[in-house]
């Protein structure tokens, strides 16, 4: 079911990162528009702390995680079965093909997923073919060229640099997040019903810091982000190495920072 090689893989580094985000810090631009009753859809859903999340703000209604990799929908499983929620479920299936009817969702929400996409497109179609008519389409991604960080670093922006070239090796575009509103212009959404906005991570306590910087020192080596680099030879096992100690090194600065610039759209189906 995984038609695509995903950038990040399922390594723990990432799903790490993934078990960290709530609906508050990750859907706080979909929550005021959700009611107790809604059907939601969850599409990429991950190892679900954001769809197990999304699932206690509707509690009249049901949420569903749909995911390419049975492995990481057995984590979500496990979580959701600890959380004591009966209106959570999940279905493998890939972004392309929803195994659903026409007009089923109030909402459809996907969350840093377009970026890992080669068709952004085909996939925000349908999404909106699986919304009602009147539904929410909601869509969150990270934008990489946005990305700042403190104090200045040779190396995290040699990552950055590297990040970009290998995502566009394999036809995936990293800066998603400025581009969101465009997609859904052009996946036939209604202007006049499109909600953009912007959110923002931001990665400054020494806690913070630890965790952010530890979890990409090990996607650096450890990830289908180093496999990718490698297989696409941009980058060799010691280049890897040094972008780790790198960011070590930025996670042990006493004023460092860090921020994430997400792109976020509300769209009516």
């Amino acid at each position: 079911m995984e038609s695509e090689s995903y950038t990040h893989g399922h390594h723990e580094s990432v799903l790490r990162s993934h078990r960290w985000r709530t609906a508050e810090n990750s859907a706080g631009f979909l929550l005021p528009h959700l009611r107790d009753d809604h059907q939601v859809l969850d599409v990429g859903c991950g190892p679900a702390t954001l769809t197990v999340d999304l699932a206690r703000h509707v509690p009249g209604g049901t949420v569903i995680g749909v995911d390419a990799s049975a492995a990481v929908l057995e984590s979500a499983r496990e979580l959701a079965a600890g959380s004591g929620l009966s209106n959570v479920s999940f279905q493998q299936a890939n972004a392309y093909e929803l195994p659903f009817a026409d007009d089923t969702f109030d909402v459809v929400f996907a969350h840093q997923l377009l970026q890992h996409l080669s068709d952004p497109l085909a996939a925000l179609r349908e999404m909106k073919r699986v919304a009602k008519p009147g539904g929410i389409v909601a869509v969150r991604d990270a934008d990489y060229a946005a990305m700042t960080w403190y104090p200045e670093s040779a190396g995290l922006t040699e990552w950055n640099e590297l990040y970009h070239e290998v995502t566009h090796a394999y036809g995936y575009q990293a800066d998603a997040g400025r581009r969101l509103l465009a997609w859904v212009q052009e996946a036939g959404f209604d202007p006049a019903q499109i909600v953009p906005s912007a959110g923002v991570w931001c990665y400054s306590t020494p806690a913070d810091r630890a965790w952010w910087g530890g979890l990409w020192a090990e996607r650096c080596i450890a990830s289908n982000f180093a496999v990718q680099a490698k297989e696409s030879a941009l980058a060799d096992d010691v280049a890897l190495e040094q972008l780790a100690q790198e960011w070590l090194r930025w996670a042990e600065e006493p004023a460092g920072w860090f921020a994430v610039l997400n792109g976020e759209v509300l769209a009516r189906a």
